[in-house]
């Protein structure tokens, strides 16, 4: 485990009561937790800014009754097999169907792969939810 160094920070009281503020409504016990996952985040977009390998999931809703928007998707997610390593698919309504899709692999291949299959004909809603593998933190 890495040592814990303790250092200052200037801020404005109004800009600290607003991080404490949002801190506390999302259960952070202190500012130290807080501010480690604010760094965190940083690091995580510089690591998809950089194409290192990365993590991701790819949110789907969309109109199965769309004209062959099911194979068009399936064709898309085989073309794409190296990347996806899982997919969860469940029925919303008589004609609604979420799916989610776990990638890995370089960010700017993820990111292709999201924007073709958020972009299909048919897909109401897409959202990808980059993460990292972890290697590079801390």
């Amino acid at each position: 485990m890495d040592t814990i160094t303790r250092f200052g920070v200037s801020i404005s009281q109004k800009l600290l009561d607003a991080f404490d503020k949002v801190s506390g409504e999302k259960g952070y016990l202190n500012r130290s937790e807080a501010l480690r996952d604010l760094i965190r985040d940083h690091l995580v977009e510089k690591e998809w800014s950089e194409n290192k390998p990365v993590v991701a999931t790819i949110t789907l809703v969309y109109d199965h009754d769309v004209r062959e928007l099911g194979e068009i998707l399936a064709h898309l997610q085989h073309h794409y097999h190296r990347l996806i390593r899982s997919t969860v698919h469940i029925h919303l309504d008589e004609r609604h169907c979420l799916e989610v899709l776990i990638l890995t692999g370089r960010s700017r291949q993820v990111r292709k792969v999201a924007d073709r299959l958020i972009g299909t004909k048919g897909v109401r809603h897409g959202k990808l939810v980059m993460t990292t593998t972890g290697r590079e933190l801390a």
